[in-house]
């Protein structure tokens, strides 16, 4: 008996939200990912740090195939990402994803930015449509600026609708690339605490950030890459007080200056 659905996903309620194997991406001769093998539990907070060009955010744009990948396998919520540009769309409908640079359209509104991929990708009317967009701009704090257009928000604003317009799908698991590293000091704490609330409810989220102290409250297990590499993964508490590798303390040293 067979344990797929039509739709090619595996039955799922026990397995992994996201389980790569022996993962090899090139650019060219450039080799920017070496045969990354890492299994992501449901609900589990996964942040993911290193030194510029070690291949972090190359790492989870391809858990929804922004970046196809030579070699290895992935597979997201039961579906075999690697397995056919079908099984990619389906994913991508339950992968919600968050830039460094937002990303919102500077033509539409607030809500209308919230509202489009309801209508366009989900097929939602838009009076559902945008009863949706308001709850989610309700969650993250920022309700009354919807009739706005982005240039008219904050950049911690701005970052605080792309993570609303994401869970407006509906998302399974959550990929943040440098969500705040675009952003002036003082807004930097209202979008961690959003994703902070946001992973207090249990939702799967994968967070290349080198905001340590988010690391340090929120994250299951940390992930420090080099070169391409996974070279150590550990809980919090062991990754920031007691690193096995080399190569990690002498990253946390820079980064904390000690």
């Amino acid at each position: 008996m067979s344990n797929t659905s039509p739709e090619g996903r595996a039955d799922s309620a026990h397995m992994p939200a996201v389980t790569m194997e022996g993962v090899e991406k090139y650019y060219g001769t450039f080799h920017a990912l070496k045969h990354i093998d890492l299994t992501v539990a449901r609900g589990e907070k996964i942040v993911v740090c290193g030194p510029s060009g070690s291949g972090k955010s190359t790492l989870i744009r391809c858990v929804n195939q922004l970046e196809a990948v030579q070699e290895g396998r992935i597979v997201v919520d039961g579906i075999e990402l690697t397995a056919g540009p079908k099984n990619v769309e389906q994913v991508r409908r339950d992968v919600g994803m968050v830039f460094q640079q937002f990303n919102l359209f500077p033509h539409m509104t607030v809500l209308r930015n919230c509202m489009l991929a309801l209508m366009k990708v989900r097929g939602i009317a838009r009076d559902e449509a945008e009863a949706t967009a308001r709850r989610f701009l309700e969650r993250v704090k920022i309700p009354e600026q919807a009739e706005k257009y982005p240039a008219q928000l904050s950049g911690g604003q701005q970052q605080r609708v792309a993570i609303a317009r994401a869970l407006c799908m509906n998302p399974k698991i959550m990929l943040f690339d440098e969500p705040t590293s675009a952003l002036d000091p003082e807004m930097v704490k209202e979008v961690l605490d959003t994703m902070i609330d946001l992973a207090r409810e249990g939702m799967t989220m994968m967070v290349v950030t080198h905001e340590m102290g988010f690391a340090r409250q929120v994250a299951d297990r940390v992930i420090f890459m080099d070169r391409g590499e996974i070279v150590e993964i550990a809980g919090p508490t062991e990754f920031f007080g007691n690193p096995r590798h080399e190569r990690t303390r002498t990253f946390l040293g820079q980064i904390t200056g000690h």
